[in-house]
């Protein structure tokens, strides 16, 4: 780290123009990011199989359907003669309105699984064009407004599962990646302000614009790296955006801090920015390196969507890294005293008094502190046990609004609202469809099947069947639809749809989750006991963290759930559920990051522990230390992954909240208050690093040292901070 810092601060000028190309470079392509990444899961399974062969032949019949309810004038049913003629209007109303949407109705098919409790209403059921567009509010509006139109004597009501996802409204929530990461930015800006009192709280603002606008640079190259059964998910923007925000801002605060304490001890600007560097310079290397493995670690899940994340989250933290130790040190040596005014936080270089204060009362009273710290953490890893992982119900999206109403009139009228998760089948002889049909009509988890017909269903050797099941499909009330079909359809018949695929999404991905979890506990145990050269402090770390991930979890299920603080944040009551990819991605992402904190307050224990030989000491030092610079990175990452929960996705708002719910209890909880407990209690033992384990880990062992314990001194081996 000091031949880096001497060479960044020998170059500066070279440096900053580097970084001045890259940042230019991201401003022009980043715009046109959005334009490369694909929709769409590839996972292996019958759902996914029977998608793809759908999808070559159907297009976005695989996608759930947007449903128009119609209901017909008193006194008349499907059949009268006016009817008939305003149901063909509709259709052909829609087909004018939007092209390409293949629609199912009585019209086209004069099926009476299309048709209500005593003939009084009926359905159409409209698919997207292309695999992976979506029937939400926009196109929901658009077929109610055409269908009312083309038969003003009808009483229409649309619907559909995105729509109700999207809130009943068409405006709600915040979908920009541009707008969500200035609420983030502005929640970060106050919290640094409170930091720094000085222009200084600007500059982590601004390294952590150049690293987001570089990792869309490093997204973009990846777009066309990536292989076309792995395309990489538009969620990664938000993801790329928003915990990038933080993560720069967290490693810049470290080393802005550190050089303010070595201002503040009288060295010379460029002095200061060579310890703060040498200092923080290590924790934040070695926490950006933990927290990609954490990321990049969710390539093992055979999900294609996890996996782009996994790889393109492996840029966040190493671009945060490269620009807080290349970059930030060059801006400091340059002019940090400059922008370090007014200097009303001049006091703060000091040991905190409240976190002095804070550390020695866990330390004077470290069982209770242990017994609370991991009492709190083991509810809510109990309230964990209890997820249920599945789509929501569209009963739990349902609030108010005109998308609502259209459900509730959907199931007066007799259908269920199984409906809005209707199953396509791919049957590969088209003469074969009408026997398919028959088939399913009989199955008692049904309401019935209809095979399309008209414009839009092109009539090849394969047809497709849409089986309307009596619950929702994927769901947590999901019944056993799915499996009724595929026992009653002949061999050969596909059956897909969103549902299905969900189905083998959630299989796939969990069936994976311990080689994940063995993954990354076990290469992060063998990085921490190298850099800590001690056995039982990342022992301590990795089955903290992993406590931490599932207390993380239970927040989780009593918030999205169970309902807590549902109506307040979203105006829902509960989702009944938790979308199956949020629980492995907010493993992927929070055991990385609550890493950092622990290395970032343990580096500073060494530090005060080296020089004192007490580890007591070393707590205080520690927790004084960086107990202000922890709860403030953790503040500036909940501001940034809590905007991202105002986006317009479920999956986003659980990953979102699970995340910044999961740093600040692992920041107060565990770091501030089990951390300096168990290390405490641990005394010499937190040191201990056998001859044979260094070996191991390829580190030169070292004579036994005297460690003051208690005013004791104890034998020890000590290893290199």
């Amino acid at each position: 780290m000091e031949k880096l810092s001497g060479w960044v601060i020998r170059h500066r000028l070279l440096v900053g123009l580097g970084w001045l190309v890259i940042t230019v470079a991201g401003v022009v392509l980043a715009p046109s990011l959005s334009s490369r990444l694909q929709p769409g899961t590839h996972v292996s399974g019958p759902g996914y199989t029977a998608n793809v062969a759908i999808a070559q032949a159907f297009g976005g019949v695989t996608q759930d359907p947007g449903v128009v309810i119609l209901d017909l004038p008193a006194g008349q049913t499907v059949t009268s003669p006016q009817v008939a003629t305003e149901l063909k209007a509709v259709d052909a109303g829609i087909a004018k309105a939007a092209p390409g949407l293949r629609v199912v109705s009585y019209a086209s098919t004069g099926s009476r699984t299309l048709v209500g409790t005593g003939g009084t209403s009926t359905i159409v059921l409209a698919y997207p064009p292309k695999p992976g567009d979506d029937m939400a509010t926009d196109q929901i509006d658009a077929l109610t407004s055409a269908a009312r139109s083309a038969a003003p004597g009808l009483t229409v009501h649309g619907t559909s599962l995105r729509s109700l996802e999207a809130g009943n409204t068409t405006g709600s929530g915040n979908s920009s990646v541009t707008g969500e990461l200035i609420v983030g930015a502005l929640g970060a800006l106050v919290v640094l302000a409170w930091v720094f009192g000085s222009l200084l709280a600007l500059l982590p603002l601004l390294m952590a614009l150049i690293s987001v606008l570089t990792m869309q640079l490093f997204v973009y190259g990846l777009t066309y790296l990536m292989p076309s059964s792995s395309p990489i998910n538009p969620a990664v923007q938000y993801i790329v955006a928003l915990l990038g925000l933080g993560l720069s801002i967290d490693y810049s605060l470290l080393v802005v801090t550190r050089w303010r304490e070595e201002r503040a001890a009288g060295r010379s600007n460029d002095e200061a920015v060579r310890a703060a560097v040498k200092r923080a310079g290590h924790s934040v290397w070695f926490s950006g390196m933990v927290a990609s493995l954490g990321l990049f670690a969710l390539i093992v899940v055979p999900n294609s969507m996890v996996r782009g994340i996994g790889v393109s989250g492996l840029f966040i933290p190493s671009t945060a890294t490269g620009v807080a130790l290349t970059l930030l040190p060059a801006v400091l040596s340059k002019v940090g005293p400059s922008v370090d005014r007014p200097r009303r936080a001049s006091r703060r270089q000091a040991a905190s008094r409240f976190w002095t204060g804070w550390s020695r009362f866990v330390i004077r009273h470290r069982v209770a502190s242990a017994v609370a710290g991991l009492g709190i953490l083991a509810a809510l890893t109990g309230t964990a046990a209890t997820i249920n992982i599945s789509a929501p119900s569209s009963h739990a999206l349902a609030t108010s609004g005109a998308y609502t109403d259209g459900l509730h009139t959907l199931e007066a009228d007799g259908f269920p609202s199984g409906t809005l998760t209707a199953v396509p089948l791919y049957v590969p002889k088209a003469a074969g469809a009408g026997t398919v049909v028959s088939a399913l009509d009989t199955v008692s988890s049904l309401r019935g099947a209809v095979a399309p017909a008209g414009p839009g269903w092109p009539a090849g050797s394969g047809a497709t069947v849409i089986a309307i099941p009596r619950h929702e499909v994927g769901s947590a009330n999901g019944g056993t639809s799915l499996d009724d079909i595929r026992r009653s359809v002949p061999s050969g018949v596909l059956a897909g749809g969103e549902g299905a695929q969900k189905i083998d999404e959630t299989s796939a991905t969990y069936g994976s989750f311990p080689l994940l979890f063995a993954v990354v506990a076990v290469v992060t145990f063998l990085l921490l006991a190298r850099g800590m050269r001690s056995i039982l402090l990342p022992a301590k770390a990795v089955l903290l963290n992993m406590l931490s991930v599932a207390a993380s979890y239970g927040l989780l299920v009593i918030v999205f759930q169970h309902g807590v603080g549902m109506k307040a944040l979203w105006g829902a009551s509960t989702y009944g559920a938790i979308d199956a990819l949020a629980p492995v991605l907010i493993f992927g992402f929070l055991f990385g990051v609550s890493m950092d904190y622990e290395v970032f307050i343990l580096a500073r224990v060494r530090e005060g522990y080296e020089r004192t030989r007490s580890t007591r000491e070393g707590i205080i030092e520690g927790v004084s230390r960086t107990g202000r610079l922890v709860t403030s990175a953790a503040l500036i990452l909940f501001f940034a992954l809590a905007s991202l929960a105002t986006a317009n996705d479920v999956t986003v708002r659980e990953i979102a909240m699970g995340l910044a719910f999961g740093v600040l209890l692992d920041a107060v909880v565990v770091r501030m208050l089990l951390l300096p407990a168990l290390v405490s209690l641990l005394g010499e033992w937190n040191w201990w690093l056998p001859d044979r384990a260094a070996r191991l880990l390829r580190l030169p062992a070292k004579e036994p040292a005297a460690v003051v314990e208690g005013g004791r001194s104890v034998p020890l081996h000590v290893g290199d901070a």
